[in-house]
């Protein structure tokens, strides 16, 4: 080989790309398997998925002894296009995490959906977006960046309209699917011009050279910029873009409805905060007061929406908790604005992670409840859970501190502790007038958590029914309670995090 030849060669550090690669090859495994595996043995799928991915967040382990980066430019090492630090860890635990719990969720969901939703094509559909989702945190150039998020985003359309003849969930996944592809293509616009104005596609050499942009392409490099950010707001579901959110949440299986409340939130976010912070700081003042807008209509759209939800109508529970999520996504959007005023950078983007890691676990615990609920009422009416407390004590109690951690009351302390950590990164950042329309909606928000937390122990109309909870789902409720409870007794864990290793 020619030393020209050899010089464009990158090595490849295989222990740091190992976490999405496993993910992605366990999900050509099931789908290969899937044609030699009789309809009586298609449990064995779910079990190697749930292996694959507990293998895969196991792989993170090894990298936690310091950064790793790999596919380098061969010219300059320091410039590379996928780096493994402790933000790409923590997000991969989140999202490698997120996706196993689903999994747990999704075992009980096939089983009981009896052939209505083919296992094969669902494993690997979750598998594969798994791998993209774990991918885009440690993407460090643009080109990466949006084939990671496709590569997560993709498989979640089909996971949404999987159910078959079902035309709730065919409806969900094109509303899903076309505000997607609309994201992509702006996103995809902007990068080009970005690309177009500084002649590079990895982030850290995007940051140098737009400040030093030709004056004939700063208008260019100013759209690039703007579309980009679009794109990506777009992908965290903030508003005025969250309006396939709801009807994509009512029509998917509620384990992909899980997935996407946490793991689609995490990709979105984390996205978000690469372009943002390590690729555009020089555009703090364009990206900074776009972002705080933007988190103050969210939370404040997301929180009204959850509150306007009539109890007794079918799909009550799931469409609240989807209200929710866009009310939450306005809390986690508060520290990347705050990063553009800041004088610690660093420290606000430690606030979304840690915010985010405390959501994740409390909001798959919920959709982990609401999924046993729903084996036994379908319609899943808020109605429903009255009572909850006769029949099913546990799970009351589970879904009751789940719901207090949302809305930041003890006993789920993580919930307040997380809160006040997005709260003093606004007004650290001198962002008083956010912090203010941030306190604001927690109220909103506690009413109708409170609400929905004292129906659970109100006496039940007519006899509480009971029956055996599958033991995959038990575990899910057990795993998310016990990090939830853990984190409460010690939240300055979650502290620990908050150093994302990003400058």
């Amino acid at each position: 080989m020619s030393s020209q030849a050899q010089s464009l060669v990158q090595s490849v550090d295989w222990l740091a790309i190992a976490p999405p690669t496993l993910a992605a090859v366990v999900g050509l495994v099931v789908l290969v398997t899937d044609l030699f595996v009789g309809d009586n043995r298609k449990a064995l799928l779910g079990w190697v998925s749930v292996a694959g991915l507990a293998a895969s967040a196991l792989m993170l382990l090894p990298l936690l002894d310091g950064d790793r980066s790999t596919f380098c430019l061969t010219g300059d090492a320091a410039v590379c296009s996928y780096t493994a630090d402790q933000f790409t860890l923590v997000i991969q635990f989140l999202v490698l995490g997120g996706a196993l719990l689903t999994a747990l969720l999704s075992m009980t969901a096939l089983k009981d959906a009896d052939k209505e939703l083919p296992e094969g094509e669902f494993w690997f559909l979750l598998l594969s977006s798994a791998a993209g989702a774990a991918l885009l945190p440690a993407s460090r150039d643009l080109a990466t960046l949006i084939v990671a998020l496709e590569v997560a985003s993709l498989p979640a359309f089909a996971l949404v309209g999987i159910k078959h003849g079902d035309r709730k969930s065919s409806e969900a996944a094109l509303k899903f699917f076309l505000s997607s592809v609309t994201a992509t293509a702006v996103s995809l616009m902007g990068i080009s011009f970005v690309y177009a104005s500084t002649g590079t596609l990895y982030l850290t050499e995007i940051a140098t050279r737009i400040e030093n942009v030709d004056d004939q392409l700063q208008t260019l490099a100013q759209a690039g910029v703007v579309l980009t950010l679009v794109g990506f707001a777009f992908k965290t579901a903030a508003v005025p873009f969250h309006f396939w959110v709801p009807d994509t949440y009512v029509g998917a299986p509620l384990p992909v409805a899980a997935y996407l409340s946490v793991v689609g939130k995490a990709v979105g976010f984390s996205g978000l905060i690469l372009v943002t912070v390590i690729a555009l700081p020089s555009y703090a003042d364009v990206w900074g007061p776009a972002l705080a807008v933007l988190a103050a209509l969210t939370m404040t759209v997301g929180n009204v929406g959850a509150l306007r939800q009539q109890s007794t109508r079918a799909y009550s529970a799931v469409r609240l908790l989807a209200w929710s999520s866009v009310g939450q996504a306005g809390y986690l959007l508060v520290p990347i604005a705050a990063a553009a005023y800041s004088e610690d950078a660093e420290k606000a983007i430690g606030s979304t992670v840690a915010y985010a890691l405390m959501y994740a676990a409390v909001n798959l615990g919920a959709f982990a409840v609401a999924a046993l609920v729903a084996r036994t009422k379908p319609l899943n009416r808020v109605s429903d859970y009255r009572g909850l407390y006769a029949s099913r004590p546990l799970a009351a109690l589970v879904l009751g501190f789940f719901l207090l951690c949302l809305a930041g009351l003890p006993p789920g302390i993580i919930g307040l502790f997380a809160k006040v950590t997005v709260f003093s990164a606004a007004v650290d950042a001198g962002l008083g007038w956010l912090a203010v329309v941030m306190a604001v909606n927690v109220v909103i928000a506690l009413f109708y958590y409170l609400q929905w937390t004292t129906l659970l122990f109100r006496a039940p109309e007519g006899e509480p029914e009971t029956h055996r909870v599958p033991a995959p789902l038990t575990a899910a409720i057990a795993l998310t309670a016990v990090l939830g409870i853990a984190l409460s007794g010690a939240p300055q864990l979650i502290l620990r995090f908050s150093d994302t290793g990003l400058f």
